[in-house]
């Protein structure tokens, strides 16, 4: 492996830390043991600093860069910031404000006997059970369009890839511009 620099962080495509690197998974380390490493990291990812100062913690997150740009949000280095889940409340979903229309079949080939028990209705593969461009025969309820669900939460993670994030405990020091 080439030269590192002291607190460099690098992905690795394997399960494990090589010597000297460390999991960035938000550990604390002693100050005392980790003079130089606490210089630069200082308390920006916890610790108390006085006896302890933690690591980068890259668990169930991405990595962001410092600062901002147009029309973004500032980010300081150490922020934690989003979700991995999200819950939407009902000002959040689009309204229906279309009927749930029913249709009478007039080609009584094409109709459908009732689902048995334990079954649901799916379109059939091989006919067109709905007549296009005509009006409807009848209208449910509109209760039967309600925002859906349940107050649980959803997926809220960008696509990802699991990688192992190490941050080098020995190395060359950096030197400031």
């Amino acid at each position: 492996m080439s030269n590192n620099f002291l607190g460099e962080i690098q992905l690795f495509a394997f399960g494990f830390n090589p010597a000297n690197w460390a999991p960035c998974n938000g550990q604390l380390l002693p100050i005392s043991q980790n003079t130089a490493l606490f210089s630069l990291l200082g308390t920006n990812f916890g610790g108390d600093g006085k006896t302890t100062f933690g690591l980068p913690n890259f668990q169930g997150s991405a990595a962001c860069g410092v600062g901002s740009g147009p029309g973004l949000t500032e980010r300081v280095i150490g922020e934690t910031f989003g979700s991995e889940t999200v819950t939407l409340n009902p000002l959040e979903i689009p309204t229906h404000t279309h009927p749930f229309n029913a249709y009478n079949q007039t080609d009584t080939s094409k109709r459908q006997s009732a689902p048995a028990t334990g079954s649901a209705l799916t379109l059939p593969a091989e006919i067109t059970p709905y007549i296009g461009g005509t009006s409807p025969t009848g209208s449910f309820a509109m209760q039967m369009v309600q925002p859906a669900g349940g107050s649980l939460p959803h997926e809220n993670r960008q696509p990802f890839l699991a990688m192992n994030f190490c941050i080098a405990l020995s190395g060359q020091f950096p030197q400031r511009p």
